[in-house]
């Protein structure tokens, strides 16, 4: 037994040798890295203008508004700050919020150099903006390629959070989860997700792996106390790298346009559409003259695919789309009427502020509602634009239509596959359903076309 309990002491000891070896190894690699990638990050102060009425608190300023004293607009300044990092000789890049509206913009090196710079160009819908400083001889971090970046691989932030006073502070974490879409801070997401502490200060610092390579640009947290709570957001710098190449090229951002409205699936409108997984964007609608509508992308279709690469979700294939060049063409696969097609499109370029758009979240529900012929009277009631169609005049409270967000004024264009132009039709439709049947209906809302699947009981 001494012999047995000697072995297993020896065991355990080695054990906690290999481990604490391990870990030393780990600390060493981190010390590396902050001293290799630290100087490379800046911290960036600058005045942001806003404008403000000169009024007294507690007082209406319909009081105040044509009296001479406090009518003119004032300015507010505000001192801002946040960090970036340098990529390329006198370019750094960080986040639009960080400089936008900014004036007097500075930047702080780690060897307590102060620069001035300024804004090459701003792309609000991926929150990146690109500076630039004259003095070249800068120290450059090397970029990865964010789209070989796993979840659970160590990551380290590195930024100047709260003040310019705790500039290049470094944390570390994991990568939590990739493609991270549904944050709705940007127009564009397609976030790191990491628990590596990030603050007010870090936005537009680094993120960066093991090989002291750049992954992310750190963007934003999720927090309900102001600080870290072990959940932040990067941009994967293969975003951030697309985005500034062509600011620095042509000033501004061109993205490719398929000239569709799409929407998230649910489970319910899977199932009403015969589709095995919830996977895929569904159409809502296709803009007249588009590339989508010119190689016959139709309403209710689901983009599944895009040259083979799957679609699993609507913001997927808004970001897939937008990384590509006007006048490229794409294969996609898409699922209409229970079978499987391709089609080939010619994407164009993102014509002004017209968008691949979502068009809002979908889910089930009963009909719980009541409709009528539209009217002069119904579309002046309810501000529509025509006065044709079905529309829903009243949802029934604590219904499950009620629950799930139908809403009195909404048009209904199509029931299934079938086009509602009546009353007529709308009643001819729902008396072919029975109980536990999942129908589609296609809803026009203020001009936006949403789809929901409803459940008969």
């Amino acid at each position: 037994m001494k012999i047995s309990r000697n072995i297993i002491i020896f065991v355990l000891s080695f054990s906690a040798l290999a481990m604490g070896s391990t870990l030393r190894s780990l600390s060493e690699e981190f010390t590396k890295i902050a001293e290799i990638v630290s100087p490379a990050v800046v911290t960036i102060t600058a005045e942001k203008v806003s404008k403000s009425r000169s009024m007294l608190p507690g007082w209406d300023e319909e009081l105040f508004r044509f009296h001479p004293f406090f009518s003119p607009d004032r300015e507010i300044r505000q001192q801002v700050l946040g960090s970036g990092v340098i990529v390329d000789k006198g370019i750094i890049i960080t986040n639009n919020h960080v400089v936008e509206n900014a004036e007097n913009i500075r930047i702080h090196l780690m060897d307590r150099r102060e620069l001035k710079a300024e804004i090459v160009g701003r792309d609000p819908k991926s929150d990146i903006a690109v500076l630039r400083v004259k003095e070249k001889d800068l120290q450059m971090i090397k970029m990865a390629n964010s789209d070989k970046l796993r979840v659970g691989e160590w990551v380290l932030a590195i930024g100047s959070p709260f003040s310019g006073n705790l500039n290049h502070t470094v944390t570390h974490g994991i990568v939590s989860a990739l493609g991270r879409s549904n944050v709705r801070l940007n127009e564009y997401e397609n976030f790191i997700q990491t628990d590596a502490a990030i603050n007010p200060g870090n936005s537009g610092g680094a993120l960066v792996n093991l090989d002291g390579e750049l992954v992310g640009i750190n963007s934003a947290i999720a927090t309900r106390s102001g600080g870290s709570q072990g959940v932040g957001f990067a941009i994967p710098v293969n975003l951030a790298k697309r985005v500034m190449e062509d600011l620095l090229t042509d000033g501004r951002v061109i993205r490719a346009w398929l000239g569709v409205a799409i929407q998230e699936l649910d489970y319910d409108l899977a199932k009403s559409m015969g589709l095995k997984n919830v996977a895929g964007a569904l159409v809502g609608n296709v803009v007249d003259k588009s590339p989508a509508d010119k190689a016959g992308i139709k309403i209710q279709d689901v983009i599944t695919a895009v040259d083979r690469q799957e679609i699993k979700t609507a913001s997927e294939l808004r970001i897939l789309i937008s990384s590509r060049r006007p006048g490229e063409k794409v294969n996609l696969e898409l699922w209409r009427n229970g079978k499987a097609r391709n089609l080939t499109v010619t994407l164009e370029e993102l014509p002004g502020d017209e968008k691949l758009a979502e068009s809002g979240s979908v889910q089930s529900s009963s009909p719980g509602i009541r409709v009528e012929n539209n009217s002069r009277e119904l579309a002046d009631r309810f501000r529509l634009k025509s006065s044709d169609g079905v529309i829903i005049t009243f949802v029934e409270p604590n219904s499950e239509a009620d629950r799930k967000g139908l809403r009195p004024g909404d048009k209904i264009l199509r029931i299934g596959n079938s086009e509602i132009a009546s009353l007529k039709d709308y009643n001819k439709e729902i008396k072919e359903l029975k109980s536990g049947d999942t129908v589609m209906f296609l809803i026009d809302r203020k001009g936006n076309n949403q789809f929901f699947a409803l459940t008969i009981e």
